[in-house]
């Protein structure tokens, strides 16, 4: 009311002060799609930040979009196969699923997406985005060289890269925060729809896509609901995940990567990602330890896909053999720590 909006800034606020002109767009923010944003880095706004120059801005979609109809919904579960073995056989993923990827830092989570960028690239001749999400920066300038070094970008003629970064950093206002994860997603959006390929999509970090939801919410003014969380939760974790699905024509498989705020699975960022997901790839600190990589715990890490019906009596039998046997190991080295080797 009295001719006042409440904004909220998608970048520095630096300089903005009482009685500015402000001009109304009238469009919500719109992006570059397509093969030009491949080998690229962006911001939520879809401007590059890599100093490489213009972006064509041919193609441009708004990130504000409605999820798929029903009737375009691709209803068959298929396996979407990664080329990691332990993941294909123990826990795999579903294609157009989402996928939890837990693990703290420094037990490779970076090197695990590497891995599958990579993968997706060669065995499907598919394309990756990668949303980084109120992370670290220099994480993400890591990702990035090593991208460059593994071919996955490929410097020299940016067309032939595999992947679109998009970057909303943790030094960034939280409405950018907030809003890159769509961005991010409005570009594997276009790669499935009009180009009609299997898109991985990556978010790292999907409980800073909350965190900074619940800090625009204060801003705002609204009533903060549970544990100080923004009443609105479940819907802006859903308007981003009901968007991430198979069609009749493509796919967005996602790998999301979450945080859980001092190990409580109850707290409600991480309780409410769980709801969505169709997978979950554990990475253990013991195992990257003793150096098996990748450390995929594979008695933590689930999978709704593994079931007689969808993949098999082999497989199933095969995966339920090995848990077994890993679950056998696991006891006998509780009796090991207590009795010694010789007693065996």
């Amino acid at each position: 009311g009295n001719n006042r909006v409440r904004a909220v800034s998608m970048t520095s606020t630096d300089g903005l002060k009482r009685g500015m002109e402000v001009t109304d767009k009238n469009a919500p923010i719109s992006v570059p799609v397509g093969k030009s944003t491949l080998g690229r880095i962006f911001n939520v706004l879809g401007v590059p930040v890599d100093e490489m120059g213009e972006v064509s801005m041919e193609t441009t979609l708004p990130i504000h979009r409605p999820s798929p109809k029903f009737t375009e919904l691709e209803t068959k579960p298929s396996i979407f196969e990664t080329g990691i073995k332990v993941v294909d056989l123990l826990a795999p993923y579903r294609r157009g699923g989402k996928i939890g990827l837990f693990g703290g830092a420094g037990v490779g989570k970076t090197v695990l997406i590497m891995e599958l960028i990579n993968n997706i690239a060669k065995a499907h001749g598919g394309v990756s985005v990668f949303g980084g999400v109120g992370e670290r920066t220099r994480e993400g300038n890591d990702l990035y060289m090593e991208m460059k070094e593994s071919g996955v970008i490929n410097a020299s003629n940016l067309g032939e890269s595999k992947v679109a970064l998009v970057y909303g950093q943790m030094n960034e206002p939280p409405g950018a925060r907030m809003r890159v994860g769509l961005t991010a997603l409005t570009m594997a959006e276009y790669f499935r729809d009009v180009n009609k390929q299997d898109v991985l999509l990556f978010i790292d970090n999907i409980f800073r896509f909350v965190q900074a939801g619940s800090e625009v919410s204060a801003l705002l003014g609204r009533m903060p609901s549970a544990v100080g969380y923004q009443p609105t939760l479940a819907t802006e974790m859903g308007t981003l995940q009901e968007r991430i699905t198979s069609t009749l024509e493509g796919s967005i498989t996602s790998i999301q990567a979450v945080y859980v705020p001092a190990d409580d699975l109850t707290d409600p960022a991480p309780a409410t990602t769980f709801s969505h997901l169709d997978a979950t790839t554990v990475l253990s600190r013991n195992l990257a330890a003793k150096g098996i990589y990748p450390a995929v715990d594979p008695l933590d890490s689930t999978s709704t896909m593994l079931q007689i019906n969808i993949v098999g009596s082999e497989h199933y039998d095969t995966a339920q053999d090995v848990k077994e046997t890993l679950q056998r190991y696991k006891e006998l080295q509780d009796i090991i720590a207590i009795l010694g080797l010789d007693e065996l």
